[in-house]
């Protein structure tokens, strides 16, 4: 036998790779066979015959062959550095190729590896021999137990494999390839292809979608199985086994000596000196006044009387607030909008408040009434005043020229104003920010006069609305309408024509530009406007002055009674049916420096319907809201009837919804078809399209919803007015049945108008208006203006659910009337065949129980010992 190493390190071959294992000592080593021989192998002859311990060869695969010639060619490269050294002799005497070499991860011989030096010791390892007996026994086993069946107990498990079997619902489709007959014994004539062009040298037949064809799956099978959770966990005791146990507690007391001890240290009566003073002024204090009341939260709960009780803690921060003593005393604002090009510019229009004083004289005074320009710069001071002919209940900025605003008055008329004059005042205030001191000092002692703008041209006043002008809309650039309301091309590029709405059952359609008739008499026409105006005011519209007309009048006939409706609000699609984009803004797009000069309007003339090419892919129809809280949905557009004569279409439908007033008719700025409504005291959002009724309609709440409108920049969001002048911020995908934020007491009074504005990417305002002329901006928290990545397509999910919701509801209510229909049949039909009483037998029935009643009084009072009263005595 060769002998052993008593330790075994790293070799330079080994260059520090492997561990070093340390070997038992002598008295460590166990005895072991002597055909095996243990050994230590470095992990550079690891390596190199790959048998790394824990890689190549493991405690469950510890079996390694090694070729005979491997170790010699080793032995003779390393000489005496080789492991394989002290058994030299005996791998040269080795009679076989293969010698094994196996893994002892335990040290079960004292080293990590032991060398097998001898073939029958080889064998036995790789192959050991069964035991006799343990076969004997198995096959006793196997013979002597025969399976046994159980007997089958139904769970119910085979009535769920039978309804998840597939069957055959249909009938198999057949088809039937077949040539076409002259094609019978033709030539096949083959060809060489380049295998290049094809992938695996093969043609690939790859499935795709059918953009023809879409499957919608209505139902999907699934099931769910639910488990409960798994919870580890562990305490620092072990409980290894129970144990009954108790404890019982006496509570420690202080002997007298040790109290008195306690009582006269210095260390106690140090702490007393010290904190006594400190206790005695915080019981002074929790006395005098509640140390723990939030005083920010009563700020803004308790400054309901004050004039900024709009500052709210959470979502909506008050920005800016503008009123005016002089302009907006007693007046109330009626419509609101953001000047589109210039920051924190904004107008307002004031109108006299309803309030009858006949019993105080009979004469009243005629007062001007104007639309106000605030400033960011300036809030306290009016920037702009538009004179008005009369109070305005609606205006709006030209989309195509900011300068030109139209406006609708009480008395019916419209008015236009150019502003070109002094934009550059309005802009200079946001560039200048705050004046000099100097000439604050000096100039501002007097009265600081405020520009006056003086309406360009009104309409004539028998050609206006009979009623107040509740709605005004400029049409967009795409496109201008006819006589007949069929929209065309518009050559100018820029908004052109105006739309109107009135109390008086009627819209009617303007258009600014100059008609025939005053190109050709011109002349005559500046010399009246000369004479009219003594005031110098811009001649852009001075063809219109006192002498505009309405190009068509739309009438709105109800659909089932006779009458018509009187519109309130109403709300046009700005984009085409088709999904076109506008083809003004891809001009403008393609050519900017053309965009920049607009055209003066004097300058342009209507041009004839023939020459026009009509656009048949604008949506003509336009939600409508009455002042009966209805909402109508119809056709601009004009009609022949019987007799060839045009007339206004029948609305397409009509809902009732409201129930009272209509003051909002919104389209979404995410989708063409949702529009929001509000009146009387709820919403709703309706889909263009469902004839049915709204696909969401909120319930009725104790105060009437005045305003609404839809938030720019989230689909989900959108703002709702109160007449208490709370705020409601909706959010459909967050809840659907209640507001996500609600702030109460915005304003002190009705909210009258709600407009919001997106001042940058990272600052949105909502401006709000009330009913005492008080303008409040309130800046928008991200939260309510950041959208998610997928809002829109949530949004419109909720959408398509709110329609089938609707569907849902309506075939429900068919079968609730046809149910209540055949209940009522039913019972009248069991009234008929049901014998009618006469009276006689009646009052025969009711004589008979009242006799079995004194019977029955009678026989109790005998059973008591009583006698029973007559009711008549006769005297004596």
């Amino acid at each position: 036998m060769p002998p052993k190493r008593e330790k075994s390190t790293g070799t330079a071959g080994s260059k520090g790779k492997g561990k070093k294992i340390r070997s038992p000592t002598p008295e460590e080593k166990p005895d072991h066979p002597e055909d095996i021989c243990p050994m230590v192998l470095t992990s550079a002859t690891q390596d190199l015959f790959d048998c790394r311990a824990d890689e190549d060869v493991t405690g469950e695969s510890p079996y390694k062959l090694l070729k005979k010639d491997s170790i010699i060619q080793d032995i003779k490269t390393r000489a005496a550095v080789s492991d394989f050294s002290p058994v030299k002799q005996i791998v040269l005497d080795y009679p076989e190729d293969d010698i094994l070499l196996v893994f002892d991860r335990d040290f079960t011989y004292g080293q990590n590896f032991y060398l097998v030096l001898t073939p029958e010791a080889k064998g036995r390892i790789l192959s050991p021999p069964e035991p006799e007996s343990e076969k004997l026994e198995v096959l006793e086993n196997e013979v002597s137990k025969t399976p046994q069946p159980k007997q089958w107990i139904s769970l119910g498990s085979e009535q769920e494999i039978d309804e998840e079997c597939v069957r055959e619902t249909r009938d198999k489709l057949l088809y039937k390839f077949s040539r076409v007959r002259r094609k019978f014994g033709e030539p096949v004539c083959l060809s060489d292809r380049n295998t290049a062009d094809a992938k695996d040298s093969y043609l690939e037949c790859a499935s795709y979608q059918d953009s023809r064809f879409s499957i919608k799956q209505m139902q999907r099978d699934c099931g769910m199985q639910a488990v409960p959770r798994l919870q580890s966990s562990s305490a620092q005791t072990q409980w290894k086994f129970q144990r009954n146990n108790f404890t019982q507690y006496k509570s420690r007391e202080l002997n007298k000596e040790e109290i008195e001890s306690i009582l006269q240290a210095e260390s106690l009566k140090n702490f007393c000196n010290t904190v006594t003073s400190r206790v005695l002024k915080a019981l002074q204090q929790e006395e005098i006044m509640n140390v723990f009341f939030d005083d920010w939260k009563a700020l803004g709960t308790g400054a309901e009387a004050g004039d900024w009780s709009g500052k709210v803690s959470e979502g909506l921060m008050l920005f800016q607030a503008f009123t005016d003593q002089k302009y907006a005393k007693d007046k109330n604002i009626s419509s609101i909008n953001w000047h589109p090009t210039i920051y924190g510019v904004i107008a307002v229009a004031l109108t006299e408040k309803k309030v009858e004083q006949l019993n105080e004289s009979t004469t009243f005074d005629v007062k001007t009434s104007f639309i106000v320009f605030y400033s960011f710069s300036d809030p306290s001071n009016p920037q702009l005043l538009l004179e008005c002919p009369d109070d305005i209940f609606t205006f709006e900025f030209c989309p195509s020229d900011p300068n030109i605003i139209v406006g609708g008055c009480m008395n019916g008329q419209v008015v236009l104003w150019d502003v070109s004059a002094h934009i550059t005042h309005l802009q200079g205030i946001q560039s200048s920010g705050k004046k000099d001191p100097d000439t604050f000092d000096i100039a501002d002692n007097k009265e600081k006069k405020t520009p006056i703008v003086r309406y360009c041209a009104v309409s004539a006043l028998e050609s206006s609305h009979k009623a107040h002008i509740t709605d005004v809309k400029w049409l967009p650039p795409m496109f201008e309408v006819t006589r007949t309301g069929l929209p065309v091309e518009n050559k100018n590029n820029i908004s052109v024509q105006v739309v109107t709405c009135s109390p008086d059952c009627s819209m009617l359609f303007w258009d600014v530009r100059v008609p025939k008739l005053s190109i050709q008499s011109a002349p005559d026409g500046k010399q009246n406007v000369a004479q009219m105006t003594p005031y110098t005011i811009p001649d852009k519209f001075k063809h219109l002055d006192r002498t505009w007309k309405p190009l068509f009048r739309v009438s709105l006939p109800k659909i089932n009674t006779s009458g018509e409706y009187a519109p309130l609000k109403f709300n046009i699609d700005y984009y085409t049916c088709d999904g076109k984009a506008d083809r003004s803004t891809e001009k403008t797009d393609e050519n900017e420096e053309s965009s920049e000069v607009i055209p003066d309007y004097s300058q342009l003339s209507v041009h004839s319907a023939r020459t026009l090419t009509a656009l048949v892919d604008v949506n003509t129809k336009l939600y409508i809201g009455t002042e009966d809280g209805e909402i109508v949905y119809t056709d601009w557009k004009m009609v022949k009837d019987d007799s060839g004569r045009m007339q206004s279409s029948k609305p397409l439908h009509c809902s009732n919804i409201h129930h009272w007033l209509v003051n909002t008719v919104q389209r979404s700025p995410f989708f063409k078809d949702i529009i929001l409504t509000t009146g009387g005291w709820n919403f709703a959002i309706w889909k263009e399209g469902v004839m049915d009724g709204p696909i969401i309609v909120s319930q009725s709440y104790e105060q009437a919803c005045t305003v609404g409108c839809w938030s720019p920049s989230r689909p989900a969001v959108f703002f709702i007015g109160k007449e208490d002048g709370s705020i409601e911020v909706w959010n459909l995908l967050e809840k659907s049945n209640e507001p996500v934020q609600v702030h109460a007491h915005a304003t002190n009074a009705r909210i009258t108008s709600i407009t919001p504005w997106i001042a940058s990417p990272k600052q949105h305002f909502l401006a709000v208006t009330d009913y005492v002329g008080m303008v409040r901006v309130f800046e928008i928290p991200k939260k309510l203006y950041i959208p998610s990545r997928t809002e829109s397509i949530s949004v419109k999910k909720c959408f398509e659910l709110g329609e089938d919701g609707l569907k849902d509801f309506l075939r429900k209510k068919e079968q609730w009337e046809k149910q209540k229909k055949e209940a009522d049949e039913l019972k009248k039909k069991v009234e008929v065949e049901k014998p009618v009483q006469s009276l006689l037998e009646t009052e025969e029935l009711n004589m008979k129980e009242y006799s079995d009643y004194l019977t029955l009084e009678e026989s109790i009072l005998k059973g008591m010992g009583r006698t029973p009263a007559t009711a008549f005595t006769q005297d004596t």
